[in-house]
C-alpha cells in the first residue's frame, strides 16, 4: 500500500469512533462539529489546496443565489469546468493539487451539483404554490427552505465520506441533524454485520496485489509470457482492485453506520443515494423510534455480492459505487441528449470518465461498456428467450463468465491509465472483448434481438447463486 492509501484507511478508521461521538450529538453540534471535523481532515491532507474546493463552493452558491430557477444545469456548468481547470494546473505552471485534494474536489462536485438541483426543486414548487394559490403538504425529499452560504459549507465539509463517499444529498444530511431519537436508531449490530468481511477482503487485496503487481505490465517482460498468461492476469488485477475498493467502501459505510446517517424506517424504502421512497412519518416517542426497523440503504456504496455474482454488464454498474451510480442517473443520463439507451449510457459514461479525470484509460474503459451493453442486450433478447429452463440456467453462467472478463478487460485501462500501456495490453490480447462484443452485436441484430431498453428486467436473474447466501 502507497503511503496514499495508508491515510485514506487512517481517515476512514478514526471516521467511526467519531461517528458514536456525534451519533446522540443535537443539530448545532451535528451541524458545526461534522463540518469542523471535516474541514480540519481537508486542510491537513491538502494544505493551502483546500482553497479549490472553496472556491467551488463559493461560485455554486452564488449561482444557487441569482439564479434558483435555472441553477442545476449552471451549477454543472461551473463544476465541470473548475475540474478542468483543476487539472490542468500542471499545465498552466500552478501548483499541482494532493490525490487527497482530487478526491475532495470529486465528492464535492457531486454534492453541489445536487444541492443546486435540490434548490431548483424547491424553487419551481414554491412557484407552483404561488400560481395555484394554496399550499400543498411536505413533498418528499423537498428542502424546507434554500440553505444560506454557512449551511451550504456545512454540508460541503461535513467529515461524512469527505474523500471517499457515499454521496449524500443534502436532503438526507438534513435529516440526520434532525433526527428524532437518535439514540434508538441501531449502530452497532449493523455496523458489525456490514464490517466483518473487510479483514477479509484486505488480505486477499494484500496478496493478490503482492503476487500480481500491476507494474508487471508495464514491462516489457511481460509480453514475451504466452497469451493464455498475458490473457489470465488482467483476472487478479481486477481482484486486487475489487477488494481495495471494497475495504474502503465498507469502511465509509461503517462510519455512517456509526453516526446513525443516513438511517430510515425500511418502511420508507431508501435507495442509495436518493434516499426514501415512501413517505414515513416521524416517530413520535422513543418508544415508537425503537419499535421501527431501520435500514442504511442511502448510504450503501456497495453490494460486493452482487458486484461478483450479478449475471450481465448492466446490472454490474448498478452495484458498485452505488450512489455515485443513483448521481449519474439522476443527473446525466436523465438528462441526456439522446433516448436511446445505449446511447444515453454512452453519453453518461463519457461524462463519468471526465468527472474521474482526464487519463485516456478512463475514456478507453468507460466507453467500452456502451459497446458490452448493446451486445449483451440485443443477443440475451433474440436468443435466451428459446431456452429451455436448463438452457437458460447454462446461459446465465456463460453470461456471468464473460461479463467478469469484460470487467477484468475494462479494469486493465482503468489501472493502467495511459493511453499507450492500454493499448499495449489490450493489443497482447488481441482485442478480444472488443472484438466479442461486436461479434456478440452483430449476431444479435442478424436474429432480430431487439433494443436493451425494452427487454424486461425480469427476464433474467440477477445473481447466479440463492439469496439466503448473500453477504447481508
Amino acid at each position: 500500500m502507497s503511503p496514499e492509501e495508508w491515510t485514506y484507511l487512517v481517515v476512514l478508521l478514526i471516521s467511526i469512533p467519531i461517528g458514536f461521538l456525534f451519533k446522540k450529538a443535537g443539530p448545532g453540534l451535528k451541524r458545526w462539529g461534522a463540518a469542523a471535523v471535516g474541514l480540519g481532515l481537508t486542510l491537513f491532507t491538502c494544505g493551502p489546496h483546500t482553497l479549490h474546493s472553496l472556491v467551488t463552493i463559493l461560485g455554486t452558491w452564488a449561482l444557487i443565489q441569482a439564479q434558483p430557477c435555472s441553477c442545476h444545469a449552471l451549477a454543472l456548468a461551473w463544476t465541470f469546468s473548475y475540474l478542468l481547470f483543476f487539472r490542468a494546473l500542471s499545465l498552466l505552471g500552478l501548483p499541482t493539487p494532493t490525490p487527497f485534494t482530487n478526491a475532495v474536489q470529486l465528492l464535492l462536485t457531486l454534492k453541489l451539483v445536487s444541492l443546486a438541483s435540490e434548490v431548483q426543486d424547491l424553487h419551481l414548487a414554491q412557484r407552483k404554490e404561488m400560481a395555484s394559490g394554496f399550499s400543498k403538504g411536505p413533498t418528499l425529499g423537498l428542502l424546507p427552505d434554500v440553505p444560506s452560504l454557512m449551511e451550504t459549507l456545512s454540508y460541503s465539509y461535513c467529515y461524512v465520506g469527505i474523500m471517499t463517499g457515499p454521496f449524500f444529498r443534502y436532503r438526507t444530511y438534513l435529516d440526520w441533524l434532525e433526527q428524532p431519537f437518535p439514540g434508538a436508531v441501531p449502530s452497532l449490530r449493523p455496523l458489525l454485520r456490514r464490517a466483518w468481511p473487510a479483514p477479509l477482503f484486505g488480505l486477499l487485496f494484500l496478496l493478490s496485489s503482492h503476487l500480481f503487481p500491476l507494474e508487471a505490465v508495464r514491462e516489457d517482460a511481460f509480453y514475451a509470457r504466452p497469451l493464455p498468461a498475458r490473457l489470465f492476469y488482467m483476472i487478479p488485477v481486477f481482484f486486487a482492485f475489487r477488494m481495495r475498493f471494497y475495504v474502503a467502501w465498507i469502511a465509509a459505510e461503517c462510519g455512517c453506520i456509526a453516526a446513525g446517517f443516513g438511517a430510515y424506517p425500511v418502511g420508507a424504502k431508501a435507495r442509495a443515494g436518493g434516499g426514501p421512497t415512501l413517505q414515513c412519518p416521524p416517530p413520535s416517542s422513543p418508544e415508537k423510534a425503537a419499535s421501527l426497523e431501520y435500514d442504511y440503504e442511502t448510504i450503501r456504496n456497495i453490494d460486493c455480492y452482487s458486484t461478483d455474482f450479478c449475471v450481465r454488464v448492466r446490472d454490474g454498474m448498478r452495484y458498485w459505487n452505488m450512489t455515485v451510480q443513483w448521481w449519474l442517473a439522476q443527473y446525466i443520463y436523465k438528462s441526456a441528449p439522446t433516448r436511446s439507451y445505449v446511447l444515453r449510457s454512452a453519453w453518461t459514461m463519457l461524462l463519468s470518465a471526465y468527472w474521474h479525470g482526464l487519463h485516456p484509460g478512463y475514456y478507453l474503459s468507460f466507453l467500452t461498456i456502451p459497446l458490452c451493453l448493446a451486445a449483451e442486450g440485443r443477443l440475451e433478447s433474440a436468443l435466451r428467450g428459446r431456452l429451455s429452463p436448463g438452457g437458460q440456467k447454462a446461459w446465465d453462467w456463460v453470461h456471468w463468465f464473460l461479463k467478469m472478463r469484460a470487467y477484468d478487460y475494462m479494469c486493465m485501462g482503468f489501472v493502467l491509465l495511459s493511453l499507450a500501456d492500454t493499448l499495449r495490453y489490450w493489443a497482447s490480447i488481441y482485442f478480444c472483448i472488443h472484438f466479442l462484443a461486436l461479434a456478440a452485436l452483430g449476431l444479435g441484430l442478424a436474429l432480430g434481438g431487439g433494443s436493451p431498453s425494452r427487454r424486461k428486467a425480469a427476464s433474467q436473474p440477477t445473481s447466479l447463486a440463492p439469496e439466503k447466501l448473500r453477504e447481508e
